[in-house]
C-alpha cells in the first residue's frame, strides 16, 4: 500500500524569492487553498520542507480525485445557505405582495416567512 502526502498551500508566496516560488511550482502549487498529492518519497519530503511556512501537509493513503474533493467541500444537504437579512426582509415583502395580489390573508404568510 502506497502512502501520498496531501500538500495545501495555506500561505501566498507573493513577495518571496524565486527559489522558494520555484520549490511551489515543483510541487504544483499555484493558488492559495490549491490541494496537490504526491506519493511519500525523500524528494517530495525535502521539498515540503523548504516550503514548510507556507503549506499545510497530511498523510493520507490514497489520492483523491477531483470530483472528491469538490464533493469534501460541499456542505451536508441537510443544511442550508442563509440569505443576508436586507434579502430575507425583501423576500417577505415580494411573498406578501403576492398574498395581496392572490387574495391570502397576510398574516398567515407573516407567519410562515418569520
Amino acid at each position: 500500500m502506497s502512502a501520498y502526502f496531501r500538500i495545501t498551500l495555506h500561505r501566498s508566496a507573493i513577495g518571496l524569492p524565486k527559489r522558494t516560488n520555484g520549490v511551489l511550482m515543483g510541487l504544483g502549487l499555484r493558488k492559495r487553498n490549491q490541494v496537490v498529492f504526491h506519493p511519500v518519497e525523500p524528494q517530495f519530503a525535502g521539498m515540503i520542507m523548504k516550503v514548510k511556512e507556507l503549506v499545510r501537509v497530511e498523510a493520507v493513503d490514497r489520492a483523491l480525485t477531483k470530483a472528491e474533493l469538490r464533493a469534501e467541500r460541499r456542505p451536508d444537504p441537510g443544511f442550508y445557505v442563509e440569505r443576508p437579512r436586507a434579502e430575507a426582509q425583501s423576500g417577505l415583502a415580494l411573498a406578501m405582495a403576492t398574498a395581496r395580489a392572490s387574495g391570502e390573508a397576510v398574516a398567515e404568510v407573516e407567519e410562515v416567512r418569520l
